[in-house]
């Protein structure tokens, strides 16, 4: 079937980079983009009349929201309480268990992709919190959310998390225990079953991933089998490193250099290696090691940074800087990572703090955050048919409604809504050639019931 979009703005992809076309015409059949043209007077099944309005391709999420926001727990409690908030040993050692039932875990992530699609998500890397798990996450979770996923029609890179160990408060101190071997080597099979199962299910939009816990919470071990199971399937595999004090000093005692450093030693970086936030490396105010080390490590082995400027900003820290790792050459993208998933606030967001730390420059602006959030994570998942709108690429596509008196007046629309707008003004969502939001509503989504399940499951945590 061949749908016409017609708009009043459609940013293309020509010669490498994002390029605007006003009052034109992209055509689509079945799951990809066949035309962009100024005029179309060729044959189409339907038409999509946003002439008034902006197409723009979906935003990629690397680090996007998959359960129920925690963080408004920990805002909630005193600052210098926080660590009360850990696991005790008496915990760990004897009463360790699943706190949320099976049918409230699959219904955060129903929730959540709800969510990430109403803010101009069309692909998306989940991660959730395992504060409430007995370890990570359940191979049954993570099955719910594939078919969430993929009745909605949201494209995931996706799998069940796992870890080594947990983090305890004993005797004033975090210290990590490990779970039984028994627990470790599940976690390792669900992950490799999951790929099994669910690769390339619902038309491709289901792609497996490889999503150990975060580094101080793996042993060397378990991080080396983790980089073998995601190149021998030939997948991603992201890793929350580098972004807290803790884990960065617990990797510097024990093996006596940066947690980039140690990762390159072992041969876990790469092209398809994501690496969330990296707030703690060479170079920034956070450590005390100088200079770019760790930024041409990354560099050098083509390893990506998924940078989430809201939830650190939250806590007051950002990345130094966004441009700083682009002069560099490392590739940026994006995730959301906290409550709203709103990557139009991120960008904004991200950019100020960006432009404070580093300058007003062309790297810390609003323009290179899209590129970030487009084409950057189109390049860490090795996809050249997705983050653009080009002959070719997969029909994955947001409207823009510009008509919003809250967006104020319009100028060079890209920068107008960047600075202006949020999540709110996406309209409709476009995601392998599926109309899957049309004017704000999803199909068969009861969004007063979701909430209000989904505000009991947040009372039960």
């Amino acid at each position: 079937m061949k749908t016409l979009v017609k708009a009043r703005y459609i940013l293309t992809y020509q010669d490498g980079r994002h390029e605007m076309l006003e009052d034109a015409c992209l055509v689509y059949e079945s799951q990809e983009i066949i035309f962009i043209v100024k005029s179309y007077d060729g044959d189409y099944d339907e038409l999509i009349d946003e002439s008034q309005n902006l197409l723009l391709p979906g935003f990629i999420d690397l680090d996007a929201l998959g359960d129920v926001d925690h963080s408004l727990i920990f805002e909630g409690f005193p600052r210098e309480r926080r660590r009360d908030l850990s696991w005790s040993r008496n915990y760990f050692e004897n009463h360790r268990k699943e706190e949320l039932s099976a049918e409230e875990e699959a219904l955060k992530s129903l929730y959540a992709y709800v969510h990430l699609i109403r803010n101009g998500i069309t692909t998306a890397m989940p991660i959730t919190s395992v504060i409430c798990k007995k370890n990570a996450e359940t191979y049954e979770e993570i099955e719910a959310a594939a078919h969430h996923a993929g009745k909605l029609g949201l494209r995931v890179y996706l799998g069940p998390s796992y870890l080594m160990k947990k983090p305890v408060l004993d005797d004033g101190k975090i210290v990590l225990l490990e779970i039984s071997p028994e627990e470790q080597e599940q976690g390792l099979q669900n992950a490799k079953r999951f790929i099994e199962t669910f690769h390339g299910a619902y038309d491709g939009l289901i792609h497996g991933v490889v999503v150990p816990e975060r580094i101080e919470q793996q042993t060397e071990e378990s991080l080396k089998a983790s980089k073998q199971l995601a190149d021998a399937f030939d997948v991603p595999i992201r890793l929350h490193a580098a972004q807290g004090l803790f884990e960065y000093e617990h990797i510097q005692a024990a093996k006596g250099m940066s947690p980039i450093a140690y990762l390159e030693s072992i041969g876990f970086l790469g092209e398809k290696t994501l690496i969330p936030h990296c707030l703690f490396v060479s170079g920034s105010p956070y450590v005390d090691e100088k200079g770019d080390h760790d930024l041409d490590i990354l560099l050098k082995t083509g390893t990506s940074v998924i940078h989430c400027p809201l939830v650190y900003a939250r806590s007051g820290m950002a990345m130094q800087s966004f441009g700083r790792f682009r002069r560099k050459g490392v590739n940026l993208c994006m995730g959301t990572d906290t409550f709203p998933p709103d990557m139009i606030e991120n960008i904004k967001i991200g950019s100020i703090l960006a432009k404070y730390i580093d300058g007003d420059c062309a790297e810390n602006s609003v323009l290179s955050y899209f590129e970030a959030a487009t084409l950057g994570g189109a390049r860490a998942l090795g996809r050249d048919d997705l983050g653009r709108l080009a002959v070719g690429a997969k029909a994955d596509m947001i409207v823009i409604d510009l008509q919003d008196f809250e967006l104020g007046v319009l100028d060079e629309p890209i920068t107008s809504l960047l600075f202006n707008g949020n999540g709110r003004l996406v309209k409709t969502s476009i995601i392998n050639g599926r109309v899957v939001m049309r004017d704000r509503l999803i199909p068969e989504v009861n969004l007063d019931e979701l909430h209000q399940k989904t505000q009991s499951i947040f009372e039960h945590m």
